[in-house]
Order: structure tokens, then sequence, then C-alpha cells
């Protein structure tokens, strides 16, 4: 997909770059598919405290109903139209089922209005469809795998994402996930071939710090331009350096190189590689 760019008009207009959306089709979400959204709590607890920083305000949205089990086998279904969802980075895809059910599904790379998808074991190796990993032929690329049978999708699911089927061995998976991990993954779980449409969204340019606001996404203020109350960063006579052993939140707690994932969690054994390369 390739890259809009719009005349400098303003300020805003000139930084702001876009994926062209010529590509969706120009109607509105299927209505039996979304549910109301209910409002932002921007960020705070049910006594009104901030417990999540940065969050309020936003745009009005509908929620889509997103298939991640695929579960639908053997029967074959009908891009109707590739729409945008205003709740995630990759666009999405409306099927109807020969048999009149509708559902959404994360839109594939290279997956255009009027194609053919299925799912279910015996589907063809062909992008957009869903097939158990055992499946799937080594080497292929996917998204949207399940961790666990039956689950739904959990992994490789925002724009651009694909992961690398790279072994099967004892009736697990091994796959290289785009952050670069290598994880068993239950060979019986789900995978959609090819990957994740929207490929352009890390290039987009938001132009002006207005749009962000649309997105639900409040100003951030850096430490260092704090007082010494409010941040580990703060004080000092001019840019003055954060003068600690590693950066720190606002809370002290450390901020760079420090991992924070549970050592204890039970699905660590399935990682063969982690993300760090060590």
């Amino acid at each position: 997909m390739a890259l809009k760019h719009h005349n400098p008009t303003s300020p805003g207009r000139r930084q702001y770059i876009q994926p062209d959306r010529s590509e969706l089709s120009k109607q509105a979400p299927e209505r039996s598919l979304t549910t109301g959204r209910r409002n932002s709590k921007a960020g705070r607890n049910v006594r009104g405290k901030v417990t999540v920083r940065h969050q309020g305000g936003g745009h009005k949205r509908r929620l889509r109903e997103i298939d991640f089990r695929r579960d639908k086998d053997g029967v074959p279904a009908r891009v109707a139209a590739i729409e945008y969802d205003p709740n995630r980075s990759a666009h999405i895809a409306l099927l109807h089922y020969v048999d009149g059910e509708k559902r959404y599904i994360v839109a594939p790379d290279g997956v255009r209005e009027g194609a053919t998808v299925m799912s279910g074991p015996k589907a063809p190796i062909r992008t957009g469809n869903a097939l158990p990993l055992e499946s799937i032929p080594v080497g292929t690329v996917v998204h949207c795998v399940e961790l666990t049978p039956g689950k739904g999708a959990q992994l490789a699911r925002s724009a651009g994402a694909e992961a690398q089927f790279v072994a099967l061995e004892a009736g697990y998976a091994l796959l290289r996930l785009p952050s670069g991990e290598m994880r068993m993954v239950d060979a019986r779980c789900r995978a959609t071939v090819g990957r994740v449409g929207n490929v352009d969204h890390g290039n987009v340019s938001l132009g002006k710090a207005g749009r962000k606001r649309w997105m639900g996404i409040r100003p951030t203020v850096r430490g260092s331009a704090m007082n010494p109350v409010d941040h580990p960063h703060g004080g000092g006579e001019g840019k003055a350096p954060i003068g600690h052993d590693a950066p720190r939140s606002p809370w002290g707690w450390r901020t760079l190189g420090t991992r924070t994932r549970k050592k204890s969690k039970p699905s660590n054994r399935f990682i063969v590689r982690r993300r760090y390369g060590r």
C-alpha cells in the first residue's frame, strides 16, 4: 500500500502522511457485527484515581466483533469488503459465508474484495486461509497464531506482522515471531497463511498533536521538565543530566533495560530464544 502526502496548506497538513486507503470499501461497518463501546474512563479506576496515565478523550467508536478463532471449517466465504477499524492498526475483512453467516477477520496482505477464503485442516495453502499449524508446510509465513487450541489468535495480529514457521517436531511448531523471539506452539493451534495487511502503518506521520488527541492519547511530559517533587529526573538549573545510575519512572523504578516479565510464567518453557538475543 502506498503512502499519501498532502499539500502543505497548514503546519499540520505539511507533516501529515497517511496510507492510501483506496482499496477500502466506501461503506459503513456491518451493523450486526458491531457493539457500542463504553466511554473511556480516561485511565481512572473505580475511585476516580488515575492508574494509567496519558489516556482520555478521543473520537467516538464502535467495536467490531472479530473472528479470531476461524472455527467455521469447510465452508467457503467471499470477501465482501475490506474496511477500516478504529480499534486496531490492521484493516479488517468482512466475510460472507455461503450459508449466509457474516464475520469479520483481520485482513491479510494481498487479499482483495471478491476473493474466497476458507478455514479448516483441509483448506488449501493460500493467503487468508486458516489451518492448524500441523497442516501448514514448514517455511510458510503466517499470522494470527493461537497459543492454546481453540482460544483464538493471540500472536502476530497488528498491521504488517508475520511469523515464520521454522520447524515442526514432537507435536510442536517452532515459530520466529516479529520480535525475533523463537517460541514453540502446540501444532494443533491455528494460524492464518500470509501476513497482516496495511503494511505501511508504521510509516504514518500524524502531523499534529490534535490527531493524537483524536486517538484518545493525552500529552506526555518529560520528567526532566518537572520539579524534583514530581519526578526523579526533575530539578536542576537549565538542562541537567538525570543524575541516577539509570533512568527512572515517576515512582523510582528503573526503566531502561529492566525486564518486567515474571520468571515464574508457565509459558517460559516454550521460549527457545528470547527477543533480547541472549
